[in-house]
C-alpha cells in the first residue's frame, strides 16, 4: 500500500515575489519530511507529503528557527482493483484506520540553505483475515493495533539559484528508525504485514524540486509546481518499498489581514502520486503500487507567531495494481480512503 513562514508583522500586505518563494519552499519542506514509504499503508499515505502545508513551513522568523506539529487522518475501507471499486471479499484486508502525528523543526542557515528534521508517530488499527498463525483458525477476521514511531526524515534544501527564490532543489534521507515488525498475536504470528507498518526498515533517498510564480492578473494570486522522487538504497528483512514519484501544482490567494488573523491564505492544488510495486519475500508485489490524482483545497491562518494550516485531499482518479485472480495468492486489490485530512500548527521563534 502504501503526503513556511511569513513575516511576523500584523499588517496586511500584497503577496510579493519573496513571500511567494518562501511559501513554495514550504511545499518542499513538508513533502520531503513525510515520505510515502515512511507512511507505508497499503495504498496511499504518500499523498500527504506533496503540497501539504505549501504555506506552512518556511522559516522567516528573527531566529530562523521554526517548529511544528502536524496531525493527519486516513480511513482505508474500500477495496479497489485497478480503476474501480471491488468486492470486499476479494481482499483479506478489510480496514486500515490511521492517526498520523508529526513533530518537526527547521533552521534557516542563510538565504540559500535550510535544514530540517521531522519524526512521525503512528496509531493504527488493521482489520484483516488470519492465516492461522496470529489469533486462530485460517479465515478468522481480527483487528490488530500498533502505536509506534515511524521513520525519521532529514532534509537539506538549496534555494540560491535566483535572487527571488523562485527555484529550489532539496536532498533528503529517511532513516529506518520506525517499527517494521509490529505486535505478535497469541499464536506467534505478526498482526501486520510489512507494507502496513509505521517503518519500512529501509534507508531511502529523496530528491525534490520546485518552481513558483505570480499570476499576472493579480499580485495576490500565486502558483507553484513541485516534484518529489524517493527510492530505497538499503533494505531490511526481505522487504523493499516501491519507488515513488509525487507531484503537485496549485494556486494560492493572499487576503492579507482579516479580523483577528494577521494573514489568511486559501489554496487549492492538484496532486498526482505514482508508486511502483513493492519487492521482496515479505512484500506483496502483485497487490502493491498505484497511481492516483487528488484535488486538495486548504487554508492557512496566521496569528502573531503561530500558523495553522488545514486541508483535505479528495481522490478524483485512482488505479491500484492487483493480482489477476484470488487463485494466485488468495487476495486481490488494495484498500483506499475516500479522503485524507490534515492540520498543522507551527511556531516561529
Amino acid at each position: 500500500m502504501n503526503l513556511a513562514l511569513n513575516s511576523h508583522r500584523t499588517i496586511a500586505r500584497p503577496r510579493t515575489c519573496r513571500h511567494l518563494k518562501k511559501a513554495a519552499i514550504a511545499t518542499l519542506v513538508t513533502a520531503i519530511l513525510a515520505p510515502a514509504q515512511a507512511l507505508a499503508c497499503a495504498c496511499g499515505c504518500g499523498v500527504f507529503d506533496v503540497g501539504e502545508g505549501v504555506l506552512s513551513a518556511m522559516p522567516n522568523s528573527e531566529s530562523g528557527l521554526s517548529v511544528w506539529f502536524r496531525y493527519d487522518y486516513m480511513d482505508q475501507n474500500q477495496n479497489w482493483v485497478h480503476s474501480s471499486a471491488a468486492p470486499a471479499y476479494l481482499n483479506g484486508d478489510k480496514n486500515i484506520d490511521t492517526d498520523f502525528y508529526f513533530a518537526g523543526a527547521e533552521y534557516q542557515i542563510n538565504p540559500d540553505w535550510t535544514v530540517m528534521a521531522e519524526m512521525p508517530f503512528f496509531h493504527r488499527s488493521l482489520t484483516t483475515t488470519d492465516d492461522g498463525t496470529v489469533f486462530g483458525a485460517p479465515g478468522t477476521v481480527y483487528t490488530g493495533y500498533d502505536t509506534a514511531p515511524g521513520d525519521l526524515q532529514l532534509l537539506g534544501m538549496y534555494t540560491g539559484f535566483s535572487p527571488d527564490l523562485s527555484n529550489g532543489l532539496g536532498f533528503g534521507v529517511k532513516l529506518p528508525t520506525g517499527d517494521d515488525t509490529g505486535p505478535k498475536g497469541p499464536l506467534g504470528g505478526y498482526e501486520f504485514d510489512r507494507d502496513s507498518l509505521p517503518g519500512t526498515g529501509s534507508t531511502d533517498l529523496m530528491f525534490e524540486g520546485y518552481h513558483t510564480g505570480n499570476v499576472p492578473i493579480s499580485p495576490a494570486v500565486s502558483w507553484f509546481l513541485e516534484g518529489k522522487y524517493q527510492f530505497a538504497v538499503a533494505t531490511h528483512d526481505s522487504y523493499r518499498p516501491g519507488n515513488e514519484l509525487d507531484a503537485a501544482v496549485g494556486l494560492t490567494y493572499d487576503f492579507g489581514q482579516q479580523g483577528p488573523f494577521s494573514d489568511v491564505q486559501p489554496l487549492v492544488q492538484m496532486v498526482n502520486s505514482w508508486r511502483e510495486h513493492d519487492q521482496g519475500l515479505e512484500a506483496d508485489p502483485l497487490n502493491s503500487g498505484y497511481e492516483r490524482i487528488l484535488v486538495a483545497p486548504g487554508i492557512q491562518l496566521q496569528v502573531q507567531k503561530f500558523r495553522v494550516f488545514a486541508d483535505v485531499e479528495l481522490p478524483i482518479y485512482q488505479y491500484t495494481n492487483a493480482a489477476s485472480s484470488l487463485a494466485i495468492e488468495g487476495t486481490e486489490g488494495q484498500l483506499i480512503a475516500s479522503a485524507l485530512w490534515g492540520v498543522q500548527v507551527a511556531y516561529d521563534f
